[in-house]
């Protein structure tokens, strides 16, 4: 599993990070957003990839969970 930390980055950072992250082709990655540009850009490009995806919001940050 992938695990990402993007919190703090703004746009394009967190899709770059996203998308070096899967070049290994994971079946699952978690990537840890604190802003809701870089959640739905992060969520719409993992789907693009082909992962089913899973949001968790939790105060000021969302976990977004990708399985393939």
């Amino acid at each position: 599993m992938a695990k990402i930390d993007v919190r703090g980055m703004s746009c394009p950072q967190p899709i770059l990070m996203t998308k070096n992250a899967i070049k290994s082709s994971p079946k699952n990655i978690e990537v840890l957003v604190d802003d809701n540009t870089a959640r739905n850009n992060v969520s719409r490009f993992l789907q693009n990839q082909g992962y089913k995806l899973t949001v968790k919001n939790m105060d000021e940050e969302s976990l977004i969970y990708g399985e393939k």
